[in-house]
Formats: structure tokens, C-alpha cells, sequence
């Protein structure tokens, strides 16, 4: 069917294959998908909805499908939202303030405002997706937090039909958490607000590696100090030697949380495994490295075909047979690998990429064991 607004006509197409939607490449089908370009298409399709009680399916949000794990069916009306543009809506001699609509690729935009000289989103550069979902996982790299440079979120409630103007505050971040990712298929994100620096002298550049290969980048360019510019290239070397590219070898980027232990249980596990990887925690808790875990646990570069970790970087599942391979393959692998950790460490993992069920709902488990 079509809905017309003044500016543009909204198609929604049904019975559609979204099998290169997701970058795991897993075998879907969708019941409709409605693509949005404008934020008044989303008016207009939410009024039609909102009259076909009778014949009403739910609602399911899907952005870049970099961070999801599809069903092979999906009986659902999918809303994809596609908008573009990059606005620059404030700016002074220390900042700008932009607003980039959710259809933008984010690593793209990450790119752009580096090139215009405007700093803050640099550490965050080769992160797969669109803009639009990069608040709902709060999305981290090298020190940096999508929080620490965002304004403010336009976004709409689904259930209220009604849009809403977010503060950092009422998105309510944590650790690669927000308020979008805790209530699925309630928000639909149009536009994301940030303030970046104009100062290149304001960057993060503290993780080692990164530090390094910056360095070599201003050496190279007769330079003592790195600049941005340099802090984002690093990064997008790091990533690319340690991460596979989705459009090469399909996968969700890191499959394992790093999971939270007692400080106790993890001095104990240190007299068996003096190497093991954890950071210090408020409240005497230790974060462990996941693909450290599953690394010892002789799983690096194996699972269960078609879906196996990849063997340069332990903690990313890959999938073998593109656009075949389905959710209950992802379901066998996580499980394998999850128990051999377990079995070897008494630490339970958890999975971090979303998990569809089949009527668009999100499927949570607290760990995957």
C-alpha cells in the first residue's frame, strides 16, 4: 500500500527479505517493512496503523542491523528509519552544535566531522550502523561514550503517538544501556543532537595502542603532536586488523558482554590463570574480558558451524553461510561456547546483540547459559 503526505509518498512493502539487513546476514523475512525518509511519513503511517486494529501486528524498529539477530520470520510491521541530512545548528569559536538524522552511516559521519574540524565523536570512528541507533547501546570505543558529546535525542513514542525532546538525562545511559534499549519498540529515533569541540588539542588519545599508531600518524606528517585526524585513523587501523568488515565476513561485532564478577571469585581464578584480563569496578566488582575467557577456553577461531568466533578476535561470531544461516544456528554456537566458558571458569557470558523473536518482540536472557 502507499500513504501520501506534502512530502513524499510512503511505500510499504510486504513479505520482504531482510536477509542483507542485518549485517550477520541471517536468513529473514519480514511481514511488511515501511521505510521512512521523513519524520511526517511516520505521522501519517501511525494514524493508518493506528485505525487496523483488526488486523494489527506489532511494531519492530530495525536501524542499520548491526547490533540484532533476526528471526526467519518476522511477523511484524518493521519500521526502518532512513532519514538524511547533517545540520549545523549552532557554533562559536569553541564548539558547534549539529543535528544528524538517524538514516545517516554513522563511521560516514564520524569521518565528516573530523574533515570540518569539529572533535568528539573521533574515538568512535569504524563503529558499524546509523545514527539512529548509536544512543540505543549508548556505543563506546577507547575511552569515549556516545553520551559525552550528545545533546539531546528527537524521538517518537510509539505507543502515545506523540514526539518527544530527550535530555542526556532522560535517555538515561549506562554501560552500552539507555532507555531506548530497555524498552524496545517504543521509540523510534529521527535525529540525534551533538555538541562537538573545535579545539584539536581536546582529544582522548590515553589507550596505549591508540597513543602509539596516532603518534606515527603526526611523525609521519612532521608533527610532535597527534591530532584528531591522526586518533581516528589509528582507531580505524586497530579496528580493521582486529574486527572482520560485515560486508566480507557477516557478523554483529562483539557477540559477549565482558561479564562482571566478584572481586574474590576473580583473585581466586588469578591462582589458576595469572594472565587473566578484568578491570577494577566500583563496589569490589572486577569486569572480565569475554574474549580473553573464551581465548583460554580453546574457542578462538572455532563454535559450531556455520556460525563461529573469528580467529583473529575471539569475542566476534561470524557467519559462514551468508544469507542462509539462520537465529537457531547463532542459538546452537552462543550456547557450545557460552558452556565451555562456563564449564572452565564458573563465569556465565551474556549475549549483547538484540534477539528478535518472531512477532517483533525482544527475547532477553540474562546470560545464554
Amino acid at each position: 500500500m502507499t500513504i501520501n503526505d506534502s512530502s513524499a509518498t510512503l511505500l510499504v512493502s510486504n513479505s520482504v527479505d531482510l536477509a542483507h539487513s542485518n549485517t550477520m546476514a541471517l536468513s529473514c523475512v519480514a511481514d511488511s517493512v515501511v521505510t521512512l525518509t521523513n519524520e511526517a511519513q511516520l505521522d501519517d503511517f501511525m494514524a493508518t496503523y493506528a485505525e487496523d486494529v483488526e488486523h494489527q501486528l506489532s511494531l519492530f524498529v530495525l536501524s542499520g542491523g548491526s547490533n540484532v539477530l533476526l528471526p526467519a520470520a518476522l511477523n511484524a510491521v518493521v519500521l526502518q528509519p532512513k532519514m538524511r541530512g547533517i545540520h549545523l545548528t549552532a557554533q562559536t569559536d569553541d564548539y558547534v552544535d549539529i543535528e544528524v538524522m538517524a538514516g545517516e552511516n554513522w563511521h560516514d559521519l564520524v569521518v565528516h566531522t573530523v574533515n570540518q574540524g569539529w572533535y568528539g565523536l573521533e574515538n568512535l570512528a569504524l563503529i558499524p550502523g546509523l545514527t539512529g541507533a548509536a544512543p540505543v547501546q549508548n556505543i563506546g570505543a577507547y575511552g569515549v561514550q556516545l553520551e559525552d558529546c550528545l545533546q539531546y535525542v528527537r524521538a517518537y513514542h510509539l505507543p502515545t503517538q506523540t514526539w518527544h525532546h530527550l535530555s542526556v538525562a532522560d535517555c538515561q545511559f549506562d554501560y552500552r544501556d539507555s532507555i531506548f534499549k530497555r524498552t524496545p519498540n517504543t521509540w523510534l529515533i529521527s535525529r540525534v543532537a551533538f555538541r562537538l569541540h573545535t579545539d584539536p588539542t581536546h582529544i582522548l588519545a590515553s589507550y596505549g595502542d591508540v597513543q602509539t599508531v596516532a603518534q606515527r600518524y603526526a611523525e609521519q606528517q612532521e608533527r610532535e603532536q597527534a591530532n584528531p585526524h591522526d586518533v581516528m585513523q589509528a582507531i580505524i587501523d586497530i579496528r580493521q586488523q582486529k574486527l572482520p568488515d560485515p560486508k566480507q565476513l557477516p557478523n554483529c561485532g562483539s557477540f559477549f558482554q565482558n561479564p562482571i564478577i566478584g572481586q574474590d571469585q576473580f583473585t581466586a581464578l588469578q591462582t589458576s590463570y595469572p594472565a587473566i584480563v578484568g578491570y577494577p569496578m566500583p563496589d569490589a566488582m572486577v569486569k572480565v574480558a569475554a574474549g580473553w575467557l573464551i581465548e583460554q577456553a580453546g574457542l578462538k577461531g572455532g563454535g559450531i558451524a556455520p556460525i563461529m568466533t573469528h580467529k583473529h578476535q575471539a569475542l566476534v561470531l561470524t557467519n559462514h553461510t551468508p544469507y542462509q544461516a539462520t537465529q537457531e544456528d547463532v542459538e546452537t554456537a552462543q550456547r557450545y561456547i557460552a558452556n565451555i566458558v562456563y564449564e572452565k571458569f564458573a563465569i556465565q557470558l551474556s549475549r549483547e546483540p538484540v534477539w528478535v523473536n518472531a512477532d517483533g518482540s525482544i527475547g532477553y536472557a540474562e546470560h545464554v547459559v
